[in-house]
């Protein structure tokens, strides 16, 4: 049994669900097929268990390690990715003159997926590199982008995002740091940043830093921000490494993902740092959006990735693990011990994991392909749409991800008993690791005020409604399979209170109650979170049924009896049937409480709000 991903559901969200095969009949994929998709799939998951799994547990143990201004990365870490790096899979969707290989960037989410799940620390520095690369290509100049970007996209050098200070957090506009203009267009860099993923480590010779500053008498606020390249090491006149300027004060001692080198980073200590305009002056926040969109999707991913590894070790251990009897057993002293996934509660827990991790990665995956229609759109019209789509995800799939992940790893916990919570189990690890995710990126809270504040407010809920559209289209298919009927019921009315509370939302706006929306911004985009789920595992069950119905007609299996045998002998039709399960249990479990969260968020409680702050505490 395999413990990272299941493959089987990563191939029927790609090519049952979202049909990524037709994809290869734009012009920018034609030369790809689904045969170079699967082995491309088969690669990722041959490097994830040979080289990134055996290197987690050391570098969780070693962590990195801070030497008078050098920060170590595990030494486990190396040969990993180094053999990464020489694969090309950090810029594995890029164009081909720019070192990719131009392959559809849901195949490589897919691909993300094994690596993550395998050592998500270690898949942190190309991740991060690939984010900072993509930024300088789109907004660097020629210049840089022909010292920089292919030695970043190769992997030869790392990248970073820098924007946290200690005094500016989510409230970015508050930075410190400066930019002085210099006569030859560059500019001196000095303040310091803090959180620093990947800010300094031995895997790569130099690190370029995307870095937020503020240039001298630019307006305060996010309007006066401007963004910069800043290498570590930069190269002079004489095309030589020359030192600029940034240094290491120290790494942080984390809850998690020990192996990744957070760091505190000073710019221009001796007054010899040295940046390079990205853009134009004041668009800083605007241009780093553009990184953290693709950030933002990868830190959900980190969730799928965690709450995937843990759910497949929990199920292990619950077919492995005899302990009890069968329920109707229990008074009797001589009944046989069973396994611990025939009880009923283990049961429940195990098919939540299921249901979570699916709907997870057909959320995000969708995000992806997504992308990929942005990217292959044959016009501004399907282009504008599908980039409407994804905007509208990306809050949703960071924040539900990354929550969600976290339950999931908390639950396979539970499953283990105490043997889950000690060191020598793997899932005390991702619980760890994952828990960074709802934090980093943006906290869940800043994404449910993107979703609130700005994507549902774009040309009076256009966005909303192009998606909502977009799932009519595929519910009025599945309203004619008469064996989800109840499934389709239970979703519609869930969809209803998502309209329901936006309505509300929207009321609430333009009134002096503006505050309302704000104060249940994060339960919004919970519920939404929970309809964009529910759709996607409904989605998923209207085909697994077709696909059961046919192999139930195959065998001629056509009472209860004879399909459960089948069930039992069949793989493929086991599957499918787990596929609907899937569904069913969220539907019941999950969606059958939207109307209520819906009335929770309507009812208008201001206590938050009006509890004076000594209320809060009782001496």
């Amino acid at each position: 049994m395999k413990l990272l991903v299941d493959e089987r559901d990563v191939k029927f969200v790609l090519y049952e669900q979202l049909r990524i095969e037709e994809l290869c009949k734009s012009p920018l994929y034609s030369d790809f097929s689904r045969e170079m998709f699967d082995m491309a799939l088969d690669q990722a998951e041959k490097l994830a268990e040979k080289e990134f799994l055996p290197a987690n547990v050391k570098g969780d143990r070693e962590g990195c390690r801070f030497d008078n201004g050098a920060v170590r990365a595990p030494e486990s870490f190396h040969a990993p990715y180094q053999r990464y790096c020489e694969g090309g899979w950090l810029a594995m969707s890029d164009p081909e003159e720019v070192g990719g290989q131009g392959f559809p960037f849901c195949v490589t989410n897919a691909c993300i997926e094994f690596f993550g799940a395998a050592n998500w620390s270690l898949l942190m520095y190309p991740g991060l590199t690939h984010g900072a690369g993509r930024l300088l290509q789109r907004f660097g100049s020629p210049g840089l982008q022909d010292l920089y970007l292919l030695k970043m996209f190769s992997g030869e050098w790392s990248g970073t995002m820098c924007l946290t200070e200690p005094a500016a957090g989510s409230d970015v506009g508050n930075l410190n740091t400066k930019a002085t203009r210099l006569p030859d267009g560059t500019f001196k860099i000095r303040g310091q940043k803090i959180f620093i993923s990947s800010g300094m480590h031995d895997l790569t010779e130099n690190i370029v830093h995307m870095v937020l500053a503020r240039i001298d008498g630019a307006p305060k606020g996010t309007r006066g921000i401007s963004i910069f390249l800043v290498p570590r090491l930069r190269i002079d006149e004489n095309g030589e490494l020359v030192d600029n300027d940034v240094t290491c004060s120290g790494v942080e001692h984390k809850m998690g993902i020990h192996g990744s080198a957070t760091c505190s980073l000073n710019f221009g200590e001796e007054n010899g740092c040295i940046g390079y305009l990205m853009g134009e002056e004041n668009k800083g926040m605007r241009i780093m959006f553009e990184m953290m969109n693709e950030a933002r999707l990868f830190v959900g991913m980190q969730g799928l990735c965690h709450g995937s590894s843990a759910y497949l070790h929990a199920l292990r251990y619950a077919r492995e693990r005899v302990q009890g009897s069968a329920v109707e057993r229990l008074k009797d002293a001589d009944a046989p011990r069973i396994p611990i996934i025939e009880h009923p509660d283990v049961r429940r827990m195990l098919l939540f994991m299921k249901s979570s991790t699916e709907g997870m990665r057909a959320m995000l995956y969708m995000a992806a392909y997504c992308l990929d229609r942005v990217r292959a759109a044959g016009s501004e019209e399907e282009r504008e749409l599908y980039q409407g789509h994804l905007d509208l995800l990306i809050p949703i799939c960071k924040s539900v991800g990354s929550d969600l992940g976290f339950r999931v790893c908390e639950t396979a916990i539970q499953v283990y008993g105490g043997y889950g919570f000690i060191t020598e189990y793997p899932v005390e690890q991702m619980l760890r690791d994952c828990k960074i995710a709802s934090i980093y990126e943006g906290t869940n809270g800043i994404q449910a005020l993107d979703l609130v504040g700005r994507k549902l407010t774009i040309n009076r809920g256009k966005l909303l409604k192009s998606a909502l559209k977009a799932s009519t289209e595929i519910l009025v298919k599945i309203r004619k399979n008469f064996n989800l009927r109840e499934m389709v019921g239970i979703y519609e009315e869930a969809q209803e209170s998502l309209i329901q509370a936006t309505k509300f939302f929207a009321l609430k706006s333009v009134t002096d109650e503006f505050h309302v929306p704000v104060l249940y911004a994060k339960p919004y985009l919970d519920l939404f979170g929970d309809v964009v789920m529910g759709f996607m595992l409904l989605w998923q069950a209207h085909l697994a049924d077709r696909r059961l119905q046919e192999i139930y007609r195959d065998h001629g299996a056509a009472d209860d009896k004879s399909r459960r045998k089948l069930l039992e002998e069949n793989r493929s039709a086991a599957f499918y049937f787990g596929k609907i399960a899937s569904a069913r249990f969220f539907m019941s479990q999950v969606l059958t409480l939207a109307p209520g969260k819906a009335r929770g968020i309507m009812n208008n409680d201001l206590s938050p709000m009006e509890i004076p702050a000594d209320g809060f505490v009782l001496g």
